[in-house]
């Protein structure tokens, strides 16, 4: 039995195929049915996102790519050639490797990333759910899990933001601390906008309020991430109150000047202002960086932070691979060990049948009056005639084979080499 890893990814394949191989969710449970139902196939789990198909599988030898590949362009109606020329495979260890790296963080489009992991949660569960795994590909996922979380928590793989909005928030949370107390206002509705709220709304912001040129379009964002709508023309009165302004609007003019700052100021006695201006062109004069008590950031500032911050994450994903490659090893030795656990059971159920044999034998000679004496010494030799038979049929067979290591091996087994 082999470990096949296959795949579909943002690195082999763009967008227009990756949409054509990703598994509906409703449609996964027969996905999974039918992909070990293949009669080479005993497991498999599949991993659908937005940046990756893929199909990890425990199969019989013959089994590989172009099966995987025949499957899924008959189960997407696409053709195979070009499936196949858009993917990867991968055998064993190096299928293990990328299971360990994807849980990790190590393959996504944003290194380190830890959505991921959830994901390959979500889709072991479901393949539990389906009966499609149930051997050693678990106890390859398993192990992948235990992998990430040393990554996550043996170096810095994931501390450091890489996407405008969370730079955005880590900023503000360096300047404020904890910001349950803090109040944010996000200027624009855009989608930049809503992953700012979210990130905003995980460091613990309470007070959010979002304007918008459109209420409606406000109130939209407002009712998916929460807090309330307001409009681009509030924004004067809406400064005396808040701590946090994020703004990212496709206005081709600033929409914050800095007279309307510099009023706010004084009516918070010039308490703190953290403002970031996403836009290009800029939402926020630039101007306003110029007063005392504002700390304005840039996309441009923000750029050089995330810059730094990948720079770091690729440092720590130095340290990551090794804990990767522990992982592998590990795995590959637990799996030989419950491959020989296997021999091991066999061995020892062959020689308790002897064993059993042997002393109904000696039993029943006693019951009819042996010498007890002769019956012992003749259930010892034999015992001992019968566990080594086989072992030294072999032996002699492969030494006039010309396969003498089989008698070291022997040796070896028995602890009898350095005798």
């Amino acid at each position: 039995m082999s470990i096949l890893a296959f795949g579909i990814n943002h690195k082999t394949a763009p967008i227009e195929l990756r949409e054509k191989v990703a598994f509906d969710p409703l449609a996964l449970m027969d996905a999974l049915s039918s992909f070990v139902a293949q009669h080479q196939v005993s497991e498999g789990v599949i991993l659908s996102t937005c940046n990756r198909t893929e199909i990890y599988c425990s199969v019989d030898g013959g089994y590989g790519k172009r099966d995987v590949s025949d499957w899924l362009a008959k189960f997407h109606r696409l053709n195979v050639d070009l499936i196949e020329r858009n993917c990867f495979c991968y055998g064993n260890d190096d299928a293990v490797r990328h299971v360990m790296r994807v849980a990790a963080g190590l393959e996504s489009l944003v290194l380190g990333e830890p959505q991921i992991l959830g994901q390959l949660k979500s889709a072991y569960a479901s393949a539990l759910e389906a009966g499609s795994v149930t051997g050693r590909l678990g106890r390859l996922l398993e192990t992948s899990f235990s992998t990430a979380k040393q990554v996550r928590t043996e170096t810095a793989i994931g501390e450091s933001a890489v996407s405008v909005a969370a730079t955005s928030v880590v900023l503000a949370k360096q300047l404020f601390g904890q910001l349950s107390q803090s109040k944010a206002l996000l200027v624009g509705a855009g989608k930049t906008t809503e992953l700012v709220a979210k990130h905003l709304r995980q460091a613990g912001i309470k007070d959010l309020t979002i304007a918008n040129r459109t209420l409606a379009r406000a109130q939209d964002l407002v009712d998916e991430v929460g807090g309330q709508a307001a409009l681009i023309g509030d924004i004067p009165d809406l400064l005396v109150d808040v701590d946090i302004v994020i703004s990212s609007t496709a206005s081709p003019l600033p929409v914050l000047g800095k007279g309307a700052v510099e009023r706010a100021l004084k009516l918070r006695k010039h308490r703190p202002f953290f403002m970031v201006d996403i836009a290009v062109p800029r939402d926020i004069e630039p101007q306003v960086g110029e007063l005392a008590d504002v700390y304005l950031y840039t996309v441009d500032d923000l750029a050089n932070v995330i810059d730094e911050n990948k720079r770091s994450r690729e440092r720590a994903a130095d340290d990551a691979e090794s804990i990767i490659n522990a992982g592998v090893r590990r795995f590959t030795s637990d799996l030989r060990i419950s491959k020989a656990g296997d021999g091991l059971r066999r061995f020892r159920a062959h020689a308790e049948n002897i064993r059993l044999n042997e002393v109904e034998k000696a039993v029943s000679a006693l019951q009819q009056g042996a010498d007890p004496e002769k019956v012992v010494r003749s259930l010892s030799r034999t015992l001992t005639q019968k566990l080594l038979h086989e072992p030294t049929v072999s032996v002699r067979d492969d030494a006039a084979a010309g396969k003498a290591e089989t008698a070291q091996l022997l040796l070896n087994l028995f602890k009898l080499d350095e005798e």
